[in-house]
């Protein structure tokens, strides 16, 4: 065949293709036409290339990949970090019709056998999970059984170390799309800065011309920053929805706060109520329908609110307490005017909340102590070994995240490479007579069985197993004994239960002086810690900023604007203003009486400064959760003061030096 003919057939069929997709489009999603960026997405994964899309929030990625599964033979595989927005997408698709269903934590084990049924069968097209479920070792093993076609990961931008919300599971997906042999991964996300975007197009190999992004700027949005005290911030926001005319969201950092203002909203007659995760599921559930069927005007919300929230009516956004990012900015006032009419975007800066949200910052730094402590806890188990990171999290006192990351490091640096993950322990429930069960195979099967049976632990409904300890006393694999566990209840003969995540590894090569590797992390992690503090400055400096705040913020994320906006604060001529920070307090007497009291009672949990210094600031850590110190009458007895400055105090009441 003529080159020009061969172009001529490939064209002709990308627009029956595009064709088909237009008539999915109109019967399954009730729209006429494509948004602006969705058919450049699109193409590139029906040819089965890998596609970063950067869109706004309501920018419409979701329908990038939604639309493709529906015309491709297999599954699409969802990867979403929140339970939340997995259960809001998949109700609206069933709703539609469409065969979509999410895999997470909340299942009952009837229902985790439908679903598997359902995949197995090849009956849905579309599966949502989180990226924690890649480190599932029956999951994995499911999962070569199905003809995945397509993986979508949204929230992209947390599989880069540089981005807002660096998360380590992430770094497993590419491995994992690799492992799968799928070409069709569409990463998306709605705030990634150009270093950012670079990170996920390396990952999953994505060519620079398969980058599509949508620009920030929407000229609906008016994005107003205000300066204000503590005491004024309740009286600015009465004024302003009281002059805005529909629905508001106010974001707020802490959960006590969104009970507070909410509260006194409602006393000054507005239909209002608060969001956040410590609310029950059920409330939460109600103050969402009631928010967007219009009964309630204003919700009061943490950023526990907002995913997959699709309300276009949305007139008002204001941020009550600053966000921690210019991401976390532009990813919230998203969320308002997406009818493209007109809505009110404010930030009200307010010095006083840099304390409290640089604590939460400085409450994920390890001290160099503890990390050479994990470091030498990790590494000294031989050449090949598993770990729990819950327990090394007790043991070391060191958050699970923060875990993930030094390992993620390891790996990165070639000392240790993964080998899956596992279950600890196996739980069966028969649910027949063992004869029976046993009955009608092979007699070298049905020997093998009864004595992998005889091997558990018996208790009144429940036999345990440990398939790594079971292996060494059987001589046979531990992939044999799970395997031969979970036939039990894929047959029906029990229900199985599964506890104790371990990660498996070996070593790759020598680390060198662990000391000095330790040492390398922590300073990794104080980049990080002062890369997020600088996140947060840029928040506060916007109050400061003489240009127009909306080219700025597009040019944060790579967007060079031709001209300014026209509608911001700046724009409008509202001067700027440089906010200082307020001298902190003096710590009085009966709070250094307090403090020398409590290291008086000589906590292990409390043992070394900085650990004193976040119990003092209101920061939890897995030592002082399972003494259960949170319950302490002096938790967060210094909260208002800089952690800087507690960790200063902490010292002189308890010199202990932190190797």
């Amino acid at each position: 065949m003529r080159l020009d003919a061969w172009d001529s057939v490939k064209q002709a069929w990308r627009l029956d293709f595009m064709d088909d997709l237009r008539v999915l489009l109109r019967e399954k999603f009730g729209h006429q036409s494509l948004r602006s960026g969705q058919a450049e997405v699109i193409r590139p994964l029906m040819a089965g290339r890998p596609v970063l899309a950067v869109f706004p929030t309501g920018g419409g990625k979701s329908l990038c990949y939604q639309l493709p599964a529906l015309a491709l033979e297999g599954l699409t595989l969802v990867i979403s970090p929140l339970i939340a927005l997995m259960k809001d997408q998949v109700e609206s698709l069933t709703r539609r019709g469409i065969a979509a269903a999410r895999l997470d934590s909340t299942m009952d084990a009837e229902g985790l056998r439908a679903l598997y049924e359902d995949l197995d069968a090849g009956r849905l097209r579309m599966l949502y999970i989180a990226p924690e479920r890649l480190a599932n070792e029956r999951f994995r093993e499911r999962v070569r059984r199905w003809n995945v076609v397509m993986v979508a990961v949204d929230e992209a931008h947390c599989i880069s170390e540089w981005g807002h919300n660096f998360r380590p599971d992430y770094l497993k997906i590419a491995r994992f799309c690799r492992r799968l042999k799928v070409a069709r991964v569409l990463a998306l996300t709605a705030t990634a800065t150009p270093k950012v975007a670079a990170d996920i197009r390396r990952a999953f190999r994505i060519a620079k011309e398969d980058h599509v992004a949508l620009g920030f700027h929407r000229p609906n949005l008016d994005l107003r920053v205000t300066p204000c005290t503590a005491a004024e911030r309740k009286t600015l926001l009465l004024e302003r929805l009281a002059s805005i005319d529909g629905a508001a969201v106010v974001y707020v950092t802490r959960q006590e706060t969104a009970e507070e203002v909410a509260t006194f909203l409602k006393s000054q007659g507005l239909a209002a109520s608060a969001y956040h995760a410590g609310l029950p599921d059920d409330f939460r559930a109600a103050s969402q329908v009631a928010f967007m069927s219009g009964e309630t005007r204003v919700i009061v919300a943490t950023i526990a609110f907002g995913m997959g929230i699709d309300k276009s009516d949305i007139r008002a956004v204001i941020h009550y307490n600053m966000p921690k990012s210019l991401e976390n900015h532009a990813q919230e006032i998203g969320r308002a005017g997406r009818d493209g009419m007109p809505a009110h975007c404010e930030c009200l800066v307010c010095a006083d909340d840099l304390t409290v949200l640089e604590n939460f910052i400085y409450s994920d730094t390890p001290s160099i102590g503890a990390l050479e402590n994990l470091v030498h806890r990790i590494l000294g188990l031989g050449a090949s070994f598993d770990i729990s990171v819950y327990d090394l999290a007790a043991t070391c006192d060191i958050r699970n995240s923060v875990i993930a990351t030094v390992i993620a490091y390891m790996e990165n640096d070639g000392i240790i490479e993964a080998t899956g993950s596992h279950y600890h322990t196996y739980k069966l429930r028969f649910l027949r007579d063992l004869n029976r069960v046993l009955a009608g195979r092979a007699k070298g099967e049905s020997r093998f069985l009864g004595d992998l049976i005889g091997r558990g632990k018996a208790a009144r409904s429940w036999t345990t197993f440990e398939p790594s300890v079971l292996s060494l006393e059987m001589g046979v694999s531990r992939e044999k004994i799970v395997a031969a566990l979970q036939e039990f209840e894929l047959a029906g003969d029990a229900e199985l239960a599964v506890s104790g995540v371990r990660q498996a590894f070996r070593m790759k090569s020598d680390p060198g002086d662990l000391k000095v590797l330790a040492r390398r992390y922590a300073t990794m992690f104080a980049d990080r810690e002062n890369a997020d503090l600088a996140r947060l400055s840029q928040v506060m400096g916007l109050a400061s900023r003489k240009d127009c705040l909306t080219a700025h913020i597009a040019a944060y994320f790579g967007e060079k604007m031709s001209e300014p906006c026209g509608h911001c604060d700046r724009c409008r001529g509202v001067p700027a203003v440089r906010i200082k920070r307020a001298s902190a307090r003096v710590p009085d007497d009966r709070e250094w009486a307090e403090l020398r009291a409590v290291v008086g009672e000589q906590h292990a949990a409390l043992a070394t400064p900085r650990q004193l210094a976040r119990f003092l600031c209101g920061m939890s850590s897995p030592a002082s959760t399972r003494a259960r110190l949170g319950r302490h009458d002096a938790f967060g007895m210094l909260a208002d003061l800089p952690f800087a400055e507690v960790l200063t105090m902490a010292n002189a009441v308890l010199p202990i030096r932190e190797v």
